[in-house]
């Protein structure tokens, strides 16, 4: 008898405990709940790409910009600076401006597809986000838009680019390159060199553009984001 006293005693100090634990946890995070946790990482990503899309799809947004400034590729960076000497500079700035002028053209495509991807994010998109490292941002659009992205920038990266006659000489140059193993034969083709380039810079500054709202939340007057990342700092 007493037995059996000591385990219900036992059971209930157990179940004690984990109630417990369950309202410190409950304490912690405020009233969060797994649809505020989504709701405000949506919101996030959404704030993100927007302010991504409006810094890079202007005049200079990829040129001006060390971070995401698009330049030859391998090799090609090398040799340019030799072309430099030799009198050719002018014409390597002309084809490095239109490479970068390509990209500021093509952003603002993007704009609607990447919000989509933001609406139709799932619990558990918002909970690897949540949960992941520094590039969880860019793995979820690189993941979602950039197969569709890509084939949206192609064409209007391709008008661009053709302005420069020198366009076609590098895909010549740079395909018999890529043949000797000099560049990668994915940046043979200066389209697609500078499509997949694009990208990469959006993603980069959507991440950094999420960085900010979670290290500010209050600093963007959104209630929802103030209630998400306040309570899991």
């Amino acid at each position: 008898m007493q037995r059996r006293q000591f385990t219900q005693s036992t059971a209930a100090i157990g179940l004690l405990i984990l109630a417990a634990h369950r309202q410190a946890r409950a304490l912690t995070l405020g009233d969060l709940t797994e649809r505020d946790a989504t709701q405000g990482i949506r919101v996030a990503l959404e704030k993100g790409a927007l302010a991504a899309v409006a810094l890079l799809g202007k005049t200079d947004g990829f040129l001006g910009n060390p971070k995401v400034r698009i330049p030859l590729p391998g090799f090609l960076e090398d040799a340019s600076r030799l072309l430099q000497l030799t009198g050719q500079g002018k014409r390597v700035d002309e084809l490095v401006t239109s490479m970068n002028r390509a990209a500021e053209a093509a952003v603002p495509m993007g704009r609607d597809l990447l919000v989509n991807a933001v609406k139709s994010m799932s619990v558990s998109d918002a909970r690897n986000i949540l949960g992941g490292g520094d590039n969880s941002v860019t793995q979820f659009f690189a993941e979602k838009t950039r197969q569709p992205l890509g084939e949206k920038f192609l064409p209007v990266v391709t008008r661009a680019t053709e302005k420069v006659g020198l366009a076609n000489q590098y895909n010549k140059f740079a395909g018999q390159a890529a043949g000797f193993g000099l560049i990668k034969s994915e940046d043979a083709n200066i389209q697609r060199y500078v499509t997949g380039k694009s990208l990469d810079g959006l993603y980069t500054i959507i991440g950094e553009e999420e960085r900010k709202i979670r290290q500010d939340p209050v600093g963007t007057g959104s209630a929802i984001l103030k209630k998400v990342f306040g309570a899991l700092k």
